[in-house]
């Protein structure tokens, strides 16, 4: 009889011991201790990690995994001459863990900083900060992607003289109906809108081509929120939070709030913005003078948002930082400590505490995840 309910249960067992861990990508400069994209398998019980792979790559500073999970696309973060930089296709084996390159096209600009995919995992869009530009590839039934189908360049300048005298494209963000892309500019304080055919990868300006930003604000990057009511910006140059209401590919301003401490002067270099999955809380980070995560409470009314608390980052220049599939860690990248600190996140208060673990990696500057199963 024992032996009976040992397999009747193992197998469950065996279910549940792979549920809590998950395959967390990350992106590096590459240099110093870094060769390129790092595969860990993370432990969403304990917060414990194991490294499963790596491949050797150029500055894969930025990633994004395919719908389907069996790709990921990257930058590679570069400005070679009369080339510019590149975007490349990996396949991922989830037995394994490993990655394989499939190919690589031109970005179409110089030092690519952001890529993202389309919901029907057909097109990947990305940006290149250095030249103002966005690129569109289709994507190949074997997941490699095809020549740039679509290429934008924009025009103009911002308020800073020394950050803003051109163009500076910083993100591609497709919206969570799949409908319009949002290209943050942080060089000409605009965040364009591009209504997005996902049947021929088209795009075009929308009805409202652009929310601005105020003068000198630098948007870098833009998420929505889980029910799809409202956006939100940071901009690295001003180190604010904007806050607008979404409806039909257009953006109305509600709510401009700062990521810093009250009477605390200094650059704060804002980077990444994340609502947690469960759509209550929305955390920020500051590089800069700072170093730290701001933690505000999301009204879920109107999306407007209140500060709750900082938490610092324990590390240098948080450009990346990501929820593990519970939603009960946050794993902030520090790039100049080349190290991922592991927070564990009270999903009742949004607040964040040090959970002790650390994954030691070279610059790393870009978190996703992947389910094992």
């Amino acid at each position: 009889m024992k032996n009976l309910i040992l397999t009747l249960v193992l197998p469950f067992l065996l279910l549940a011991e792979g549920a809590k861990e998950n395959y967390l990508i990350v992106g590096t400069y590459t240099g110093g201790k870094s060769e390129g994209i790092y595969v860990y398998k993370f432990n969403s019980e304990d917060g414990t990690h194991k490294e499963v792979s790596h491949i050797k790559a150029s500055n894969p500073s930025f990633i994004v995994v395919s719908p389907d999970e069996k790709y990921i696309y990257t930058v590679n973060e570069n400005a070679k001459e009369g080339h510019g930089g590149d975007i490349s296709a990996y396949s991922f084996n989830k037995e394994n863990g490993t990655l394989t390159l499939l190919n690589q096209q031109p970005s179409g600009g110089n030092h690519p900083c952001y890529v993202d995919i389309d919901k029907t995992g057909k097109w990947v869009f990305a940006a290149n900060y250095s030249s103002g530009s966005l690129s569109v590839y289709p994507v190949s039934a074997d997941g490699s992607l095809g020549a740039a189908t679509t290429h934008i360049e924009h025009t103009g300048s911002g308020a800073n003289k020394e950050r803003q005298a051109k163009p500076h494209v910083h993100c591609t963000f497709i919206s969570p109906d799949n409908k319009w892309l949002y290209v943050p500019d942080l060089g000409i304080d605009k965040v364009m809108i591009y209504a997005f055919d996902a049947a021929t990868g088209k795009l075009t300006p929308g009805s409202q081509a652009f929310a601005q930003s105020q003068p000198g604000g630098g948007p870098r990057h833009i998420t929505f929120h889980p029910n799809g009511k409202f956006a939100y910006v940071i901009e690295e140059l001003s180190g604010k939070v904007v806050v607008y209401q979404y409806l039909k590919g257009q953006l109305k301003l509600l709510q401009s709030t700062s990521t810093l401490p009250r009477g605390q002067k200094g650059f704060a270099g804002s980077a990444d913005i994340h609502v947690s999955p469960d759509g209550k809380f929305l955390y920020a980070s500051n590089r800069g003078d700072f170093n730290n995560i701001a933690i505000y409470k999301v009204d879920a009314k109107t999306g407007k948002l209140s500060i709750l608390g900082f938490q610092s980052t324990l590390g240098n220049a948080p450009r990346n930082f990501n929820f593990d599939p519970t939603g009960n860690y946050l794993l902030a990248g520090s790039q100049n400590k080349d190290e991922i600190i592991v927070f564990n996140r009270n999903q009742n208060t949004g607040l964040l505490t040090d959970s002790g673990k650390r994954i030691e990696v070279g610059k790393p500057v870009c978190l996703k995840w992947i389910a094992t199963k």
